[in-house]
């Protein structure tokens, strides 16, 4: 089961978002826009962690359901 593009792509924009939230909460001046860059960066980076689960639940099933027919893996 390979990658597929469209979470790559969904992937480096929530890393790209994560990565503007840093530099938002660096340089802000007031308490609302740090609490909000913190917030967007920590956001992006549990996506990210969603899409490996995702990614690795995916290969996984289909490991197992190879297994079940009998078959050898393709790795």
């Amino acid at each position: 089961m390979g990658l597929e593009i469209g979470d790559l792509i969904i992937g480096l924009s929530m890393l790209a978002f994560s990565l503007v939230g840093l530099f938002l909460a660096a340089g802000a001046h007031d308490n609302e826009m740090y609490v909000f860059g913190l917030s967007l960066a920590g956001w992006g980076t549990v996506f990210v962690f969603g899409l490996l689960h995702r990614y690795f639940d995916r290969r996984d099933a289909a490991r197992v359901a190879i297994s079940v027919r009998g078959e050898q893996p393709h790795e």
